[in-house]
């Protein structure tokens, strides 16, 4: 059985049982229930989902951050409240996963009917890791085991709960997008957990808070405390914003080469999506994979300098010295339009003997010398591509890439990406 459906039974399980006895010992503290229902179920409304650049929807990468950071920190307070407004709470654990998914579920209608992806693999974390904080809390709370911890000591314990569930939460999504996709798991944990140092330690310390506030103020704390964390999410939308707008820049540059008709149409971006599908399968963290995939984007660049446009812009079958000088006036292209330096080293040395490239370089290197050759070969060419690449792993191509792209085309060798039948 696979990770993800494993999850997915998890947290069905646990949803049942929850429901279950919940309805049979009937819901405690209503109004602090609904309160906290309705808060989560607005969250949800509006969730927030940026998809990772290149990334094929059938197979959705990680997204690093908290999809719907109102919902996690109102879903999150509620696990660890004991007392409203000075007066015990008396729900438990089950009681909590039970509001939190309906809350969730009501909040997801409209995802769920536009058909967006991964609402399943975030209904399923929600639920594990509201489960996983109300369990850890809860049962001991209420048999008076946190009474000694007053002050900072309970401020500290809440915080370090939440910290504990956000790890959780990281290791759920990344094992998710491993079953999902093949990537390896170590890079995508890796960027789950950067994620949790921007939105994520807002999330943790706002829930951290509203179950404080809402101990002490009562239930009026929480449309007071969500404030911040509403900015935040308004902040980072807007830097996805800049990013997506930075990333088009790039892409309508890299376009150049092919309104002049030096390169044929899509090849960059072909490049790029297959070559950010490589550098995920060889473990490459977000921020390389950023800087892979703007110079794969870039990568034939150079050629606007060239008086004699090279047929089909095929630079692969150039001779080592021309590869070089196209490499490197490229490079100069892009230093000049201000993009990230890194992306400019990746252009330049993408014709070097591979072991003098840095990775991002190797796997530009190999994906847009297999493009080239499979793209007019018709059936067959390919495999064609492959074995020829496989040939020049001695000076050429570094062989791990080359076996990398084999695994990915392998793995997505449906014509809808345009990765095989370059259509």
């Amino acid at each position: 059985m696979s990770t993800h459906r494993l999850i997915h039974l998890c947290a069905l399980a646990l949803a049942l049982g929850s429901l279950g006895l919940t309805l049979w010992h009937g819901l405690e503290d209503r109004g602090v229930a609904l309160a906290f229902g309705v808060f989560v179920a607005v969250g949800e409304l509006t969730r927030w989902s940026a998809p990772q650049p290149g990334t094929p929807a059938r197979h959705p990468g990680p997204q690093p951050g908290v999809a719907a950071p109102l919902a996690a920190a109102g879903a999150l307070a509620y696990a660890l409240v004991g007392q409203a407004a000075g007066e015990a709470t008396r729900h438990g654990a089950a009681q909590v996963v039970a509001v939190v998914l309906a809350a969730s579920l009501a909040g997801c209608v409209p995802h769920l009917a536009r058909g967006q992806h991964g609402t399943l693999d975030h209904l399923a974390r929600r639920v594990l890791t509201v489960g996983f904080a109300a369990v850890c809390f809860q049962p001991l709370y209420n048999q008076g085991a946190f009474d000694a911890w007053i002050g900072p000591a309970y401020a500290l314990l809440l915080l370090a709960l939440l910290a504990l569930t956000a790890l959780c939460d990281a290791v759920l999504a990344a094992a998710t997008a491993r079953s999902r996709t093949g990537w390896p798991f170590g890079p995508l944990l890796q960027d789950e957990l950067r994620g949790l140092l921007g939105i994520g330690s807002a999330v943790c310390a706002t829930g951290a808070v509203m179950a404080l506030a809402v101990a002490v103020a009562g239930l009026w704390a929480l449309p007071v405390f969500c404030l911040p964390l509403l900015l935040v999410q308004l902040a980072f939308r807007r830097y996805a914003a800049v990013r997506a707008t930075y990333r088009q820049t790039i892409a309508s540059l890299a376009r150049a080469t092919e309104v002049a008709g030096y390169t044929p149409a899509g090849h960059a971006r072909r490049v790029a999506a297959l070559s950010r599908a490589v550098g995920r399968d060889l473990g490459l963290t977000e921020p390389e994979l950023t800087v892979l995939e703007h110079a794969a984007l870039m990568h034939d660049i150079g050629q606007l300098s060239l008086v004699d446009p090279v047929p089909a812009g095929a630079t692969a079958r150039l001779d080592p010295a021309e590869q070089r000088r196209i490499a490197l006036l490229g490079g100069a292209v892009v230093r000049q339009t201000g993009v990230d330096p890194a992306v400019a080293v990746v252009v330049e040395r993408q014709a070097d003997p591979w072991a003098e490239q840095p990775p991002a370089a190797r796997i530009v290197r190999a994906v847009n010398a297999y493009e080239e050759r499979a793209r007019d070969a018709g059936p067959g060419g390919a495999l064609a591509a492959l074995e020829e690449l496989r040939l020049g792993t001695a000076d050429d191509y570094a062989p791990e890439v080359v076996e990398s792209l084999a695994r990915t085309l392998a793995r997505e060798s449906d014509p809808a990406h345009g990765w095989v039948t370059h259509g």
